[in-house]
């Protein structure tokens, strides 16, 4: 186990390496020119190059590409070209929003989708697991920034159960303002996370050894939950990473729809400024999110799948 766990560590840094190549080029072929973004058309020469010499934007590519990824690691990645102010302060200060949305969305769908799968499954062709499919179908279809209107509309415009906008202070306040932009990814969370359950129980279900079980005189709910669900974890636990990336880049509209502080704000509004030191900034906090993710995925593999501690 231990060889496994080194090899996926060893893995993440060339990984690592080109997301920031990556993000780096991708900064540098962006149409426009910062400096004329941050000081506006009507600055002189000598204002526009003083400025380049203070952001470094005059040094050679490979000298800027060390200078940027000496500053991640640091955790000094320059200052907002708009507010002046440090982006890893600005990064720092509206990352817990997204972080707080994000795994309360996931949490609320995990909650919601996998009983809705194992009820579809354990009805299999009847009316629950119509229902099951259904709302798959409709979570599947419907945008998450168009649900979060309408739920922004009916329970916080309409009805005032919930703020408009804003993240809150304080741990009830919060969870207070985070409950209806959580709900809203939930719900398309849960649509995927059911199906994906009921897709894998199904298949777990026919195996040789459910029906070994139920002729032994095993309890349903014990042939259900313990031989079957635990068995369909891997796949669930695959799928339940690609949602929490889906979750994490779904935060970004949702952040805009309820107005709340959060990297995916502050990110839009970075591109429509062409603040590039915090556009920069908050695609590489987003791509690390990415890494880490995975990184967990295949590290959470060896609880659910003894075959990878056997092997490894």
């Amino acid at each position: 186990m231990a060889r496994y766990l080194l090899l996926r560590l060893l893995d993440a840094i060339p990984t690592v390496f080109l997301v920031l190549l990556l993000v780096f080029i991708a900064m540098r072929i962006l149409p426009g020119d910062p400096a004329i973004a941050a000081l506006g058309d009507m600055a002189t020469a000598e204002q526009l190059q003083l400025f380049r010499e203070k952001m470094g934007l005059n040094a050679p590519l490979w000298m800027q590409f060390f200078s940027f990824v000496w500053g991640v690691l640091t955790l000094n990645m320059g200052t907002s070209m708009m507010s002046n102010q440090s982006v890893v302060g600005l990064v720092l200060y509206n990352l817990p929003y997204t972080i707080e949305l994000t795994l309360v969305a996931m949490v609320m769908g995990v909650a919601a989708g996998v009983p809705l799968g194992v009820l579809a499954a354990t009805h299999r062709n009847k009316l629950p697991d119509s229902g099951v499919r259904l709302f798959s179908l409709i979570g599947y279809a419907v945008p998450d920034f168009y649900l979060g209107a309408l739920l922004l509309i009916v329970f916080a415009l309409n009805l005032h159960w919930f703020p408009i906008n804003g993240g809150g202070e304080g741990f009830v306040d919060r969870m207070y303002h985070v409950f209806l932009p959580a709900l809203t990814l939930a719900l398309v969370k849960a649509a995927f996370i059911g199906r994906l359950t009921r897709t894998s129980l199904l298949e777990v279900l026919s195996k040789d050894y459910i029906r070994t079980a139920r002729a032994k005189g095993a309890k349903e709910n014990r042939v259900i939950y313990r031989h079957g669900l635990r068995n369909a974890l891997l796949p669930l636990t695959t799928g339940m990473g690609l949602s929490l990336l889906a979750t994490l880049s779904g935060s970004v509209a949702i952040e805009l729809v309820f107005n709340r502080p959060g990297i995916g704000k502050l990110l839009i509004g970075a591109i429509a400024e062409r603040d590039y030191a915090v556009i920069q900034g908050g695609v590489v906090v987003f791509a690390m999110f990415v890494v880490v993710i995975n990184l967990l995925m295949d590290l959470l593999y060896i609880v659910v799948d003894p075959r990878i501690r056997v092997n490894s």
